[in-house]
């Protein structure tokens, strides 16, 4: 299949403005869409439009909705929502399809745009990939792009709310102690205060007060040491960050430890396996997954299959062979019986139930996961040449993966979204983690690294 140039593992992500999100492009792309669907239904497309809170929103919706409805399409606009709210939106009115413009865990200053299909998944790289020819070939640009301007259903937001309240079963007892929440100033903060408070729970809310350029900023769940030494201070049942449009979360437990993905499934795979409900005795991760967890699933029965990178990767995988529950470290963790994209919500309310049903506290249903010493890299790089190709780059991985042998791992990748590499080193030997990882991030710099520095791990 013929490589995609605008869309990356997540949908169409960059610098809000500059292409290939300048308003011509974003233009194209609605009325590219609203054609793709209007062949694929053979009728009027309906479609439903959210957002996430950063300043450039507004007017990428705006746009987009003029696109969309310049083809004939319906379009509704939910306003600020979530990514998977968009995502049930869709599956749950039927629309042919949902679209949501978040950049997700990125800076303010990027933004991008996510399409669903009427099923609730992610479009295919096929079809994105022929959104991308057709405004290839769409030849009108040089004149003033008319905006919509657009005003949110409040209903529909009321409508997700409900959803998540109802998978709530109703007699979970509550938590003794409160929750710690940070809502990354992005679109948690118009979901989860709203619906813990309609479940009786109490929460000590953080970063609820989005003003457009404030998402992730030093908080959510890339940033959880915050939110993790509130939950510590405030003795809290747990704590728990979300990412910018929140299909993501990291939590913490009372003293103060962070939990990421992996913890995650570590605690509710043996628990459906012995519900019954743990579909092949498998959980899907990725390459990225802790060999920790591989080790301690295995040692419950329970197989570890592993994808590529991306929550994208981990659906098919599921939907391919049939599992009910995967995830990834960063905290997409998807729950197949109850939604087909990563909800960090939902995974909160999941992790309230199995804490309920199993009687141990978060902090006690964690801390058996022992992972191995890892290292995360991202190397800011000024162009993504295949690593194989560049000698250097290969020789140097090919060196530290022979060295470790079978006592750690090391997984190099370009990220799906950002013009980063990122180097993963893993073993049980930490100072061995940090030599590899080391070694391996100096020669990407040397070959292909930008004029700024790498970025933190």
């Amino acid at each position: 299949m013929q490589t995609r140039k605008l869309f990356g593992t997540d949908g169409m992500r960059g610098e809000a403005g500059r292409y290939p999100l300048d308003p011509e492009t974003i233009f194209k792309f609605g009325k590219a869409l609203g054609r793709q669907l209007q062949e694929s239904s053979g009728g009027r497309p309906q479609v439903v439009l959210g957002e996430d809170t950063r300043e450039s929103s507004r007017w990428i919706s705006n746009i987009l909705a003029t696109g969309i409805r310049s083809t004939g399409a319906e379009l509704f606009y939910a306003g600020v929502i979530t990514t998977p709210g968009v995502a049930f939106l869709t599956r749950h009115h039927e629309f042919t399809a949902g679209i949501m413009v978040s950049a997700s865990h990125n800076p303010y200053s990027d933004n991008g745009i996510k399409v669903f299909s009427n099923s609730g998944l992610k479009l295919s790289e096929a079809q994105e990939l022929e959104i991308e020819r057709a405004i290839e070939r769409d030849q009108s640009s040089g004149r003033q792009i008319p905006k919509e301007e657009l005003s949110a259903e409040p209903e529909f937001l009321q409508e997700y709310v409900a959803y998540l309240r109802d998978l709530v079963p109703g007699d979970l007892p509550l938590p003794a102690a409160p929750l710690v929440v940070d809502c990354a100033n992005g679109s948690a903060s118009r979901v989860a205060p709203l619906l813990l408070k309609d479940l009786g729970i109490e929460a000590r809310i953080l970063n609820s007060e989005p003003d457009g350029r404030n998402i992730n900023l030093h908080c959510g769940s890339l940033h959880p040491d915050s939110m993790a030494r509130q939950a510590r201070a405030a003795k809290a049942y747990l704590g728990v960050a979300f990412d910018g449009d929140a299909d993501r979360a990291i939590f913490a437990t009372r003293d103060g430890r962070v939990a990421d993905g992996d913890h995650i499934l570590y605690i509710a795979a043996p628990h459906y396996q012995n519900q019954r409900r743990l579909k092949g005795h498998t959980v899907v991760g990725t390459l990225m997954t802790n060999l920790g967890l591989e080790h301690a699933l295995e040692r419950c029965g329970i197989a570890l299959k592993r994808t590529a990178v991306g929550d994208r990767y981990v659906l098919e995988e599921m939907l391919r062979s049939g599992y009910s529950l995967g995830g990834e470290p960063s905290g997409h963790i998807i729950f197949a019986d109850l939604s087909l994209v990563g909800d960090g919500i939902i995974t909160l309310l999941q992790v309230l139930q199995i804490i309920g049903e199993t009687g141990a506290s978060f902090t006690e249903s964690v801390s058996g996961l022992k992972q191995y010493p890892q290292v995360i890299r991202n190397v800011r790089v000024r162009e993504k040449l295949p690593l194989e190709s560049i000698s250097e780059v290969a020789r140097t991985i090919e060196t530290c993966t022979n060295e470790l042998g079978d006592a750690g791992r090391i997984v190099v990748r370009y990220s799906g979204t950002e013009p980063l590499a990122r180097v993963m080193v893993e073993a049980e030997d930490a100072v061995a983690v940090e030599h590899h990882a080391t070694l391996i991030t100096k020669a990407i710099e040397s070959a292909i690294g930008a004029a700024k520095q790498p970025l933190g791990a």
